[in-house]
């Protein structure tokens, strides 16, 4: 079956934003390496812009999806804490080009983003609250959690997916999943 327009547009985007950055993407630049018609870009977004925030919410939808998933399948919170480092790693490891374009660009706000970060936000958080009423977890606001508990690995993906040291092995991911665990492990953590 053939790639429907609007897929193959984001297909391209994300090649083309991933090597020239949205700023350096030309309009006809991604028409063309899409393959797709003037009048079928336009059906499906107005500008680049669109396409960015399109690939954006589509690409942290992914990892949402995914980290909820991960989450969800721990009984206990150390091994949630320390499961979800490890995925957010092997998650990046696998989506190289989304990863790398999340952390480089940040299209402003839009209702499908802000309608899926708060329906993650608040699933997370009520997983959270849960175990901080147990003292399993620090009792900490949700910007504080994920700073403490993904912080380090975020900005080790983000090295590593730029280039600028080699791709983390199972010691430094398992470090920096205990590194987590003390972060935000409560006095009654497990």
């Amino acid at each position: 079956m053939k790639e429907a327009g609007r897929e193959r547009i984001l297909r391209a985007a994300l090649e083309l934003f991933g090597r020239d950055g949205v700023a350096g993407t030309t309009l006809s630049g991604l028409r063309a390496a899409s393959g797709v018609s003037v009048g079928s870009f336009y059906h499906h977004f107005s500008g680049k812009e669109q396409v960015a925030e399109a690939l954006f919410v589509e690409s942290i939808g992914m990892y949402q999806d995914a980290f909820l998933a991960e989450l969800k399948a721990h009984g206990g919170a150390r091994e949630a804490v320390t499961s979800v480092v490890a995925f957010h790693v092997r998650w990046c490891g696998e989506h190289p080009d989304r990863a790398r374009f999340m952390f480089t660009e940040r299209p402003a706000g839009s209702a499908g983003l802000a309608e899926r970060n708060g329906v993650f936000f608040r699933e997370v958080r009520s997983w959270w609250r849960v175990q901080a009423r147990h003292g399993v977890l620090l009792d900490v606001d949700a910007v504080t959690a994920f700073v403490l508990w993904l912080g380090p690995a975020q900005e080790l993906c983000r090295l590593w997916l730029n280039g600028q040291c080699p791709e983390p092995d199972g010691g430094q991911v398992e470090l920096l999943s205990e590194a987590a665990w003390r972060s935000v492990g409560g006095p009654h953590g497990d």
